[in-house]
């Protein structure tokens, strides 16, 4: 559970710098409790964005291997160049999965704000994580 985490608080911070770099991407709403539409205070603020860093977690998590698997021969024929389609679809999806959250992702459009937010959060998040160890895997001991 802990490298997961670990890719949480990448994937937050990374979304983060996204939402200041990029100004079609957006995190609104608020948790429960809160009445805001947009995150008022610093722990809501922080909530919200590892939510959606969670959130973001988990369909790279489960949907990612799938589609990527899929789409190989289309990522071969691009010389890799479709894994930024990709990459956008799967921040697309966390947008659309987090409209029925209380947390919301916003994405304005799909090929300049989401293909260079995929480009920023995938930047960020590999930079992040490195100097956290989330991309490390623990070696398996044997008996």
């Amino acid at each position: 559970m802990g490298p997961f985490l670990l890719r949480v608080v990448a994937n937050a911070a990374a979304l983060w710098v996204g939402t200041l770099i990029l100004p079609g991407l957006k995190i609104s709403g608020s948790l429960p409790g809160g009445g805001a539409a947009s995150p008022s205070g610093p722990l809501e603020f922080v909530l919200g964005y590892l939510f959606i860093g969670a959130l973001f977690g988990l369909v790279n998590a489960l949907i990612r291997p799938l589609v990527g698997r899929l789409a190989l021969p289309v990522t071969v024929l691009t010389l890799g160049l479709f894994a930024l389609v990709l990459n956008a679809a799967m921040l697309e999806l966390t947008a659309w999965i987090s409209r029925y959250t209380p947390v919301h992702l916003i994405v304005d459009s799909f090929f300049w704000t989401a293909v260079l937010g995929a480009i920023v959060i995938s930047i960020v998040s590999s930079l992040v994580g490195a100097p956290l160890g989330a991309g490390r895997k623990r070696p398996k001991l044997k008996f």
